[in-house]
Order: C-alpha cells, then structure tokens, then sequence
C-alpha cells in the first residue's frame, strides 16, 4: 500500500452539462476546502478533467462530491482513474 503522508493521484472525468455552469470554480473550491492540489480543465468533447492530489481520503471525498447532487449544471457520468501521485502542483488551477 503506497504511503498515506505521500497520498495519490485522482484524475476523474466529468460528462454532462458541465461547461459554462461555474462547475470548475465549484470543483477548485471543494479541492481546496480538502487541502488538495491540482486542476479543473475543460475539454473539447465537452466533459471536465479533474486532476487532484493530496490524501487518497481527502480525494475519494471529491470524487463524492463530484458525483452527488450539489454540483453545478449536470453531471451524468464520472469515470476515475487513481495512479501515484507525480507531485509539483500547487494551488488548485481552472484551466
């Protein structure tokens, strides 16, 4: 099991009507609340890029909130991969 201080990598794909809702202004403030970093990014297909590092707890947390009822605009599918954490991110960016 990787080290819980070094914590992991969650890259999680938004669908839905997700561009133009506020949704990336709503995702980096729950990622900052959790004390990760990373970025929001909208795609050309439509859907969000949601990368976040940080404490795998803190991060299954926004893959929570991500998929529940509070988001802005809809979201219809999120698809998640977890991968260690390459590091040299700080502050959570919308892109």
């Amino acid at each position: 099991m990787a080290d819980e201080k070094a914590g992991t990598r969650l890259t999680a794909w938004v669908r839905g009507h997700v561009q133009g809702v506020g949704f990336r202004w709503w995702t980096r403030a729950r990622a900052l609340e959790l004390g990760l970093v990373g970025s929001a990014s909208n795609l050309r297909d439509g859907r969000v890029e949601v990368i976040a590092e940080g404490p795998r707890e803190a991060c299954e947390r926004l893959l929570e909130l991500l998929r529940g009822p509070g988001t802005p605009g809809r979201v219809s599918g999120v698809v998640e991969r977890w991968s260690e954490p390459r590091g040299g991110l700080v502050g959570f960016e919308e892109r």
